[in-house]
């Protein structure tokens, strides 16, 4: 993964240097720390003007040292907002997979390396879409904090985080300083899934062992294996297990399971969505009710299986279809 950092809104990107980092960290130096004066600090720029024009019409050298105190107290302000930013490292976390609608959490984890406390610093996505309340932390010296960005899905597939805008005001909020970060961090949006009440269909359904791969069925009780991988944790032996001597699964013999397939061909729907909603809707019920279940897409086909892994498959072959 790499990170890619940017100092501009989007029109003026191009005049600006940018740098690409290594080792999954992206530093917000001096290049690519930015600062301006807020609209307080533009307030507070003209009553500094409207003092030195009075004290000039009137002769106050009380006015003239008041004038000049605030103006060097700008000033230091000024640095204190720009370091309480620059030199921060930012490193991308982690976006786990949602269903289309909700909303997306990306992980973001700032980093001080320089030994000074951060304090109020501000980080949004830089999306105009994207109408997000501004999240803020501090950051001990040393030390490193979390930040989870929540951007809405809309459709399936995978979603970017948009360069993300790292932000300051700190001390006196008479300057803006920011900075962009932009990342590889995607996430997987599922189907939206359909709303419950059509039931897994029972006239596709095929005979155990004619319809998958699996030669076990779920009848009688035949014994006691040591646990695979990909298991069902529903069937592992928890009291043959408590004696320390490693998982145990139970085995099932009889005349064999009715194991539903979800296909994409007598799916009902209107459209391409409405199908891939309907089909979400399946899984997660099949998975719900511990059912091993078959899937079968155009140009893919997943054999029937129960376990965690093949559930995240199916819905991540319906996201990517």
């Amino acid at each position: 993964m790499r990170l890619k950092l940017a100092g501009a809104l989007p029109d003026w990107s191009k005049f600006l240097r940018s740098t690409q980092t290594s080792h999954n960290i992206a530093t917000l130096d001096r290049r690519h720390v930015y600062i301006v004066p807020s609209r307080t600090g533009f307030v507070f720029a003209l009553m500094i003007g409207g003092m030195l024009i009075g004290s000039i019409n009137y002769s106050l050298n009380m006015g003239y040292v008041l004038a000049f105190w605030l103006m060097g107290l700008g000033i230091v302000a000024m640095l204190h907002t720009w370091h309480n930013l620059a030199h921060i490292h930012i490193t991308p976390g982690k976006a786990p997979a949602v269903f289309a609608g909700e909303q997306a959490r990306f992980s973001l984890i700032l980093t001080e390396n320089s030994g000074h406390d951060r304090s109020a610093i501000g980080l949004k996505t830089s999306r105009k879409l994207d109408a997000q309340t501004s999240l803020y932390c501090d950051i001990a010296a040393h030390d490193s904090t979390e930040i989870v960005l929540s951007v809405e899905s809309k459709q399936r597939g995978w979603l970017k985080l948009e360069r993300a805008n790292v932000f300051t005001r700190f001390p006196l909020g008479l300057f803006h300083t920011w900075g962009y970060v932009e990342t590889d961090l995607h996430c997987l949006i599922y189907p939206r899934p359909a709303p419950p009440g059509l039931p897994i269909p029972t006239a596709l359904q095929q005979f155990h062992s004619q319809g998958s791969q699996a030669t076990h069925g779920d009848e009688d009780f035949s014994g006691l294996r040591h646990y695979r991988l990909g298991d069902s944790m529903r069937r592992v032996d928890w009291k043959a297990s408590a004696r320390e001597q490693g998982l145990y699964t139970k085995e099932f013999e009889g005349q064999g399971q009715f194991v539903p397939w979800l296909d994409w061909e007598t799916t009902p729907g209107k459209d391409t969505e409405h199908k891939l909603s309907q089909l979400t809707r399946w899984v997660l019920d099949a998975h719900a009710a511990g059912l091993a279940f078959g899937l079968r897409l155009p140009g893919r086909t997943l054999s029937p299986a129960a376990d965690e892994a093949h559930f995240r498959e199916a819905l991540q072959a319906l996201a990517l279809f």
